[in-house]
């Protein structure tokens, strides 16, 4: 497999688990290999209640909160799913949500540099 096609799987992945597991789907999303990362960014995948709840400090807070305890109660099922892809051992998760701009961004880091397994 190439890069950009572990890229896309990974994608793939991610959309789905998403989808089944968040309940909605980013409307973009982009995945990054670099050595032992893979960053994937997702646009768009606030709902429009979120996407309300997020014009106060408040609800800012709380949506945070929300967001983050669903990733971290499914971090389990999330790795399990990479892994199936990359079939190298995930060393650390890290997720975030910007409320302003309706993004999140999740960062893996890989206890091997990926790049490396991909033919030149």
């Amino acid at each position: 497999m190439t890069k950009g096609q572990s890229e896309a799987r990974i994608s793939e992945a991610v959309s789905a688990f998403e989808m089944n597991y968040m309940g909605r789907g980013p409307k973009q999303i982009k995945t990054t290999i670099c050595q032992d990362l893979i960053i994937i960014r997702l646009k768009g995948f606030l709902s429009q209640v979120e996407r309300k709840l997020a014009e106060s400090s408040q609800g800012v807070e709380l949506l945070k909160q929300v967001r983050t305890s669903l990733f971290e109660s499914a971090c389990e099922y999330f790795e399990k799913q990479i892994k199936e892809v990359v079939d190298v051992n995930i060393v650390s998760l890290h997720s975030d949500v910007s409320t302003r701009t309706g993004e999140k961004v999740i960062v893996i880091t890989l206890a091997e540099n990926l790049e490396n397994t991909f033919s030149k």
